[in-house]
């Protein structure tokens, strides 16, 4: 008997996981478009617009700066491999689960990495960042996760870049998390490569991710002793496509309609303005922070570097975590986020991102737990 398959239909759910987050339904539409050839003339003005909206939100004038044709792992990878050869030594500060990612990608570049520790839970510890760069004059480059996903912590960007440039080293940072949602300023804060994901604070469908490269780490990319690892990923062969111009050299067929969506998501952050956008995702998470106090839910980070996207509080004693994770997903549709590494079931990751960070999530979020809790 031949098997009969049903249009899938997704379940409603309200996402307060660590991502993805909910779907502005304007980007919704815009992905719905009719599909152009990645080489006409329309999609063309289309991806100079993206570039120009990356471009602000970024707050960069880098002219490298694009979208990958992939999910943020693919962005984190592509800047390691555009900047690093066999050899190359980078400091890399981890205090979470994605600072140990930038060291696996240093290592399958050839290259040395000099690890930073600290606790999960707390920020970079700066003089800890600073001696590994006295210790190792001969650094390339100083790597870090600005919001780490894994436990709600936001590091001091804009310190540890003024330190590394003291050394003299290429910044490489990790803005999965942080872009659309809280400062973040490549230009001011002298941030030589960067990478960012769509399904975040940009309230985009998961898929691309945006980089940007400062004109030195341009340098350094032109100025290769070795070909980039990467073929799909290499800089110079996918700004062949990502250009200036009418003109555009076929690399890869872009994923069209995910850039319809793109556009829109910078579009609509464009429209809200960046200050403000940063003060509503600051102004949603006090409204959470009182309303989770209220039924006896305790926060991890301290609250000087708490992200306000990305939200860890303690599991009350005797709670089953999977438990409540399960009752909220089947019963209210709400999905909210599990702790990773050394803070596997001692804590829950709340999301508040881009469009899902609205008083409605809060208010729903809250009213959830407490009905789950008390039984």
């Amino acid at each position: 008997m031949t098997a009969q398959f049903n249009t899938f239909i997704p379940p409603v759910r309200t996402l307060m996981g660590p991502g993805p987050s909910d779907v502005d339904p304007r980007i919704l539409n815009a992905l719905s478009r009719p599909t152009l050839g990645h080489l006409d003339p329309a999609f063309i003005q289309l991806m100079d617009e993206v570039k120009s909206l990356l471009q602000f939100a970024f707050k960069t004038d880098n002219q490298l700066t694009m979208p990958v044709s992939a999910p943020g792992s693919a962005g984190m990878e592509s800047v390691f491999v555009n900047l690093l050869e066999p050899g190359d030594k980078v400091i890399v500060c981890q205090n979470g689960v994605f600072g140990g990612r930038m060291q696996q990608n240093v290592l399958r570049c050839g290259a040395t990495a000099v690890m930073v520790q600290d606790t999960w839970g707390k920020q970079t510890d700066l003089h800890k960042v600073e001696d590994a760069l006295k210790a190792n004059p001969d650094a390339k480059a100083v790597a870090f996760v600005h919001a780490e996903t894994s436990t709600g912590v936001r590091n001091d960007a804009k310190a540890i870049c003024e330190l590394a440039k003291r050394y003299d080293c290429l910044t490489i940072v990790d803005a999965v998390t942080s872009l659309g949602g809280i400062e973040l300023d490549v230009d001011g804060w002298n941030i030589d490569a960067i990478y960012s994901g769509t399904q975040k604070c940009l309230s985009c469908v998961p898929g691309l991710s945006p980089v940007s490269f400062s004109p030195a780490a341009v340098e350094v990319i032109k100025n290769r002793k070795t070909p980039v690892q990467s073929w799909f990923l290499d800089m110079d062969l996918v700004m062949g496509y990502w250009g200036k111009g009418g003109k555009r050299a076929y690399h890869h067929t872009a994923p069209v309609n995910s850039l319809y969506a793109l556009h829109e998501s910078l579009r609509i952050l464009h429209n809200e303005g960046l200050e403000q956008a940063w003060k509503r995702h600051a102004d949603m998470h006090q409204a959470l922070k009182t309303g989770l106090e209220s039924i006896g839910l305790e926060f991890v980070v301290d609250e000087a570097y708490r992200l306000p996207q990305l939200n860890m509080v303690s599991i009350p004693n005797g709670v089953d975590d999977a438990q409540v994770r399960s009752q909220l997903l089947n019963e209210f549709g709400l999905e909210i986020g599990a702790g990773l590494g050394e803070l596997a079931g001692k804590v829950w990751r709340i999301g508040l991102m881009g469009y899902g960070s609205n008083k409605k999530n809060v208010d729903y979020c809250v009213s959830s737990l407490t009905r789950v809790l008390k039984r």
